[in-house]
């Protein structure tokens, strides 16, 4: 379990994200088909895209989740129906973890499904995060996993029968968490680092039942990380 932050230290990272997201916003340009991730950095993200959109910025957007389109929508960001494009010029989300090869976990905030579909139809993918997401080794940060709600106990018994633990995500109050497709998430706890994510990945994903997993492979083009130095390390 990771300790609780302190509050100052919570202010900086917080900092962080607003610097990370603030710098993906002028990487976007007159014209292009703008994918809308999701997250506490996102938001700063989507804050600057509407300043930039107010001064003259001519864009079209999609989102991974009603809460960022929501936000978007306030802000006067031009959206569009996902249905009605075939791709996406760049995809901008933030991620829970992301380690040297670009691999990142994520839907810590529950959209995972629709963030790797946006990202999947991307010509280009932006993640934005700070230091503290940046790992040797995937797999400390819980691995969210999307499954259907119907037989969701014998989806959740074959998870266990490959040895993985985890709960199915609660709301604060009563009542389990339920994804914008109207699923449900179940949080693997790792007991150790992941060697090799991606066959994690592969026997999770065989399950019937399971939707898809929190991990994303080869779809991270740029990571922006925003280190406690003042600086923002680009990788590309």
């Amino acid at each position: 379990m990771k300790k609780k932050l302190s509050q100052d230290k919570a202010m900086d990272l917080e900092l962080l994200k607003k610097q990370a997201g603030e710098q993906a916003a002028h990487f976007i340009k007159d014209g292009m088909i703008v994918g809308i991730g999701t997250g506490s950095t996102v938001y700063y993200f989507i804050n600057e895209l509407t300043k930039l959109c107010k001064k003259g910025l001519k864009i079209q957007a999609v989102s991974s989740s009603d809460r960022s389109y929501e936000q978007a929508k306030a802000g006067g960001i031009p959206l569009i129906d996902i249905n009605s494009i075939k791709s996406i010029d760049i995809t901008v989300d933030g991620a829970d973890e992301v380690d040297s090869e670009k691999r990142l976990i994520k839907g810590g905030g529950g959209a995972l499904l629709r963030e790797k579909i946006l990202a999947n139809s991307s010509k280009e993918m932006i993640v934005i995060v700070d230091e503290s997401k940046v790992v040797e080794k995937l797999g400390t940060h819980p691995l969210p996993v999307e499954i259907l709600p119907f037989a969701h106990v014998a989806t959740i018994n074959k998870i266990n029968m490959l040895g993985f633990r985890g709960e199915l995500r609660a709301l604060e109050k009563d009542g389990l968490y339920v994804t914008d497709n109207g699923n449900y998430i179940y949080d693997i706890h790792f007991e150790n680092t992941r060697d090799n994510p991606e066959e994690d990945h592969f026997r999770i994903i065989q399950i019937p039942g399971v939707i898809e997993t929190g991990y994303f492979f080869n779809l991270a083009g740029q990571i922006l990380i925003a280190r406690s130095s003042g600086q923002i390390e680009h990788r590309k």
